[in-house]
């Protein structure tokens, strides 16, 4: 990369490391806070679920938000609202104020990674769009892999709060970076903004997510709270689409969708979401209810699968760029497929380096999938295109993974209810167990996991399907098209077609 797009890779990095660290370092400390506040389970979990409900309200208007003021003003105004709720949430002193901070932390931490990517996406251009979105891959994937790790750590050694004061430093950095390294001269378009489509879209999304965050909770899919959830947020997204089909100028261009790269690139990584956060899930849980493990623990023994996936991002990126995306994710689907089954045999005393040298083997499969995959949405596409298509993009990977989510958790809750039907002191409570459990139960629990990983194994085969007709060829080409069409079209007329 030139010097310019490091910097610009480094600022993005720092700015995205700290929003996806904070969609999973608060799990760990869920049970302390409770006590802290004297509050219930179901009340606390709001701190998570208020974050993420923020993330799905503010992600829609990046791409309008980033044409309309540039990136540099957008992702530095990120930033500070997500420094302001991260100091505001180490200050907070009931549960209510706490949740209220997060939900402006999110709002922040929303925007940061998709304007992070689509500042890349528009420096680097087609001809290094794979080794570009390898760089924005380490926080995407290192991210709710540290998470636990760091906030088991902080947790246990220090006050719950300096898991919201650690950004500061970190984020005060990236501000300064960020005001001396990204350009603020890019071209911006004076559009108005689809009102309609965001009173559609962003209420829909949160309730989308809203709904999968109770199945999580409940572990049921037909609770009431789900179904009225699920269904608004689906008539309000299907609202949506019937808008921006019409609208000249919608919240998302789901005219995008025309273009098959794009398509299925948002195929595939709606998959590959479910994936990688359907088995972040269930991956600590056994290593702390199986296993009886603390977070932090469970948090390091998932590390090889980090390290494997970071290992192999880079050189992933560069064959993108020189072969193509379908050379190389097919390849990265089964490696990480076969890595997963060894899961679906685990005990409770299962081997732990047989299963950290499985998990790293998944991690370079995962390095070969992710940012490949990404890098294809955008062969095709022009540089008026970029905002709409990685808010799409994001939207997408963030639904897909909420879904999986709340799938695998009904899923092993249930198992947990049938294998342990016989001891009278086991139930769903299980889940919230960190303590070491006796070796009968914990043997019965661990064929709960094992049942589970069988569904990971096969919505990881799912993502095998779509990634056959991913673009064979390399990015150059792809360049020299996009070249092409970008002279056949005036740049007055090219500008429409934004978000």
């Amino acid at each position: 990369m030139t010097p310019e797009l490091s910097r610009i890779a480094t600022v993005v990095v720092l700015g995205s490391i700290m929003a996806i660290l904070d969609t999973t370092i608060v799990a760990v400390a869920l049970a302390t806070l409770g006590r802290d506040f004297r509050v219930s389970v179901s009340t606390i979990q709001w701190v998570t679920t208020g974050y993420l409900l923020a993330l799905a309200v503010v992600i829609p208007v990046t791409g309008w938000a980033i044409d309309r003021f540039g990136h540099k003003r957008i992702f530095m105004l990120s930033l500070t609202v997500f420094l302001i709720g991260s100091s505001l949430c180490g200050l907070a002193w009931s549960a209510n104020s706490l949740i209220a901070f997060r939900v402006l932390q999110g709002l922040g931490g929303g925007m940061i990674l998709p304007v992070g990517q689509s500042m890349l996406a528009r420096a680097a251009g087609p001809q290094r769009m794979g080794r570009v979105m390898s760089v924005i891959g380490a926080p995407t994937v290192l991210g709710p892999i540290l998470g636990p790790v760091l906030g088991g750590l902080i947790v246990s050694n220090f006050s719950w709060r300096w898991i919201f004061y650690i950004n500061v430093p970190v984020g005060i950095v990236t501000l300064v970076l960020s005001s001396r390294y990204l350009k603020g001269n890019e071209e911006k378009v004076d559009r108005t903004f689809d009102l309609g489509g965001f009173a559609l879209l962003s209420p829909g999304l949160a309730a989308l997510v809203y709904s999968l965050s109770e199945v999580g909770i409940t572990g049921k899919f037909t609770s009431a709270p789900v179904l009225v959830s699920f269904a608004l947020g689906a008539a309000l997204t299907g609202g949506f689409v019937v808008h921006a089909l019409r609208a000249r100028h919608p919240l998302l261009d789901l005219r995008l969708f025309r273009n098959r790269n794009f398509t299925i690139a948002n195929i595939s990584i709606f998959v590959l979401g479910a994936t990688l956060y359907g088995s972040m899930f269930i991956l600590p849980l056994y290593y702390q209810i199986a296993r009886g493990e603390s977070p932090w623990q469970a948090g390091l023994l998932m590390a090889p699968q980090g390290i494997g996936a970071a290992l192999m991002m880079r050189k992933s990126g560069a064959i993108t760029d020189r072969l193509g995306p379908r050379r190389i994710v097919p390849p990265g689907i089964l490696i990480m497929a076969a890595a997963t089954v060894p899961f679906c045999f685990v005990t409770a005393t299962t081997d732990q380096f047989l299963l950290a040298g499985t998990l790293f083997i998944r991690g370079l499969g995962l390095g070969l999938c992710m940012m490949p995959i990404m890098a294809a949405a955008y062969f095709d596409l022009s540089h008026a295109d970029v905002p709409s298509a990685t808010t799409t993009l994001n939207i997408v990977r963030q639904i897909g993974g909420s879904l999986a989510t709340a799938l695998f958790a009904v899923i092993l809750q249930r198992q947990i209810l049938e294998q342990t039907h016989a001891h009278s002191n086991s139930d769903g409570a299980l889940l919230s167990e960190t303590a070491k459990l006796p070796p009968a139960i914990a043997q019965e629990v661990a064929k709960a996991f094992a049942h589970t990983f069988w569904w990971a194994v096969a919505v990881i085969l799912v993502a095998f399907i779509p990634t056959l007709f991913l673009p064979s060829h390399g990015a150059n080409q792809a360049q020299n098209a996009a070249l092409d069409a970008e002279d056949a079209v005036p740049d007055a007329a090219a500008l429409t077609v934004m978000e």
